[in-house]
């Protein structure tokens, strides 16, 4: 069983940029970042046993690859989005069995997600599916919407046509579809970031009422729901599902002005909310919604934890700025998947809590944090019992679960495994106690 403890806050340990990153050719600068959330600081020991290799049941694999749907397409509105069925590649969540240990879910997660000239959207796609992993790709709605019609977006308590990250232009809107498309063909979940991406005191999403969040949310909606004709790319193939019924979840910017988000997404039939910090423990509800927040690991070589994010370990790492030092652009990737690796480690022989990653599409120090990413994907996705997801998968084999089995598992701290292993502690009947202790059975003659 690991040890884990907090302490101290960690020094410039912050949630997320200002801007995510995606198709857009408009962002606010790294020098106009906020600090937004303290990790706090804590140690955290591993419990690196092959006992988690021989027990419990793999995990049945999907297949890989897209699939084009095989139902009749009926468009929605001007056709930038269509009904074309049940999403393809999807596994069918199964309720464990009595004594089963439960798989380890790995959640890997892109704020503002689209395509740019980096192209790290389409990496990523080809990553996932080389390692059976799939994803959620968190949208920035004003990433399919137009510099030109830039007015159409009214933010909460700022002036039409305002964003701290910019819009787009066709072609990025265009290369932005493309990618979205595959994405949910490839059984990946398309999530959003909202719009403007305002965070801190003055006007930020912190400040916003539950009325403000719904009319943030339906734009966002729109903008994908009417990206053709914003964009003048009316004969271009729509997105394969209808938005108002896959969007299920999200992660607010700054992970600020969570409580008014989940009364306003309570409202407007979520599942799930990824916006909160939270340390490596089984998920509960949170006001009707799975509280999916980011966690907490290691950083190696340092005296605290902070957030399973790119953004967070480059703050403490070069600070505010994304050009640190090159000679140190290697040691600070080894660093961040090194940390996440020893999260995973700690889950894995651990209490198999879902490990939840959050990233930006952004060549922040060379890439360092990409190259981390990428780094992690190989060495967790194709492990034993492990499945890489989306949010909306986790969130589908959670709904499936005997509520009091999850509520056995809330219960295991940090690391910790069943001291009994696993088929005791989620048997359907108390374990018979060891033999030589008061209650267990006498001794065959």
């Amino acid at each position: 069983m690991a040890a884990h403890h907090r302490t101290a806050a960690a020094p410039g340990t912050v949630a997320g940029p200002p801007g995510g990153t995606g198709g857009r050719r408009a962002t606010a600068g790294l020098a106009a970042l906020v600090v937004c959330v303290t990790a706090l600081a804590g140690c955290g020991g591993e419990s690196d046993t092959e006992k988690g290799e021989r027990e419990g049941a793999h995990g049945a694999k999907k297949p890989r690859g897209a699939a084009a749907p095989k139902t009749t397409v009926r468009l929605i509105g001007d056709g930038s989005t269509a009904f074309t069925g049940k999403q393809p590649l999807l596994p069918r969540p199964e309720r464990l069995r009595p004594g089963q240990r439960p798989p380890q879910f790995v959640v890997f997660s892109w704020d503002g997600a689209g395509e740019d000239s980096q192209r790290l959207f389409s990496h990523f796609r080809k990553v996932a599916k080389r390692n059976n992993a799939t994803m959620t790709y968190f949208l920035s709605g004003v990433y399919l919407l137009p510099e030109e019609k830039r007015a159409l977006y009214k933010p909460p308590q700022h002036a039409p046509g305002s964003s701290d990250i910019g819009f787009n232009d066709r072609e990025g809107i265009r290369d932005t579809v493309k990618q979205l498309r595959a994405a949910w063909l490839e059984g990946n979940e398309i999530g959003t970031h909202f719009n403007g991406h305002f965070c801190g005191p003055g006007r930020g999403v912190g400040e916003w009422s539950v009325a403000e969040w719904k009319s943030e949310i339906r734009q966002a909606k729109s903008f994908v729901k009417a990206w053709k004709t914003n964009a003048r790319l009316t004969g271009a193939q729509p997105l394969p599902f209808d938005y108002d019924k896959e969007l299920i979840g999200a992660r607010t910017p700054c992970l600020e002005g969570r409580t008014n988000f989940l009364r306003a997404a309570r409202d407007l039939g979520f599942r799930y909310d990824t916006s909160g910090v939270n340390d490596q423990k089984w998920p509960k509800k949170k006001k009707g919604l799975w509280d999916l927040s980011m966690q907490l690991v290691p950083v190696p070589g340092r005296g605290f934890e902070t957030l399973t994010m790119d953004y967070n370990f480059m703050v403490n790492q070069s600070g505010s700025t994304s050009q640190g030092d090159p000679s140190q652009h290697e040691y600070w990737g080894d660093q961040m998947r090194d940390g996440l690796l020893r999260g995973f480690k700690r889950a894995y022989y651990g209490n198999r809590a879902p490990l939840i990653i959050g990233n930006h599409f952004e060549s922040w120090n060379g890439g360092t944090y990409m190259r981390a990413i990428e780094e992690t994907i190989e060495r967790v996705c194709t492990k034993r019992e492990v499945r890489c997801v989306s949010f909306r998968q986790l969130v589908d084999w959670l709904d499936a679960q005997d509520p009091q089995v999850l509520a056995r598992l809330a219960k295991l701290g940090v690391g910790e495994a069943p001291e009994r292993g696993w088929p005791a502690f989620l048997s359907p009947r108390p374990a018979p106690a060891p033999k030589g202790v008061p209650g267990a059975e006498p001794a065959k003659e």
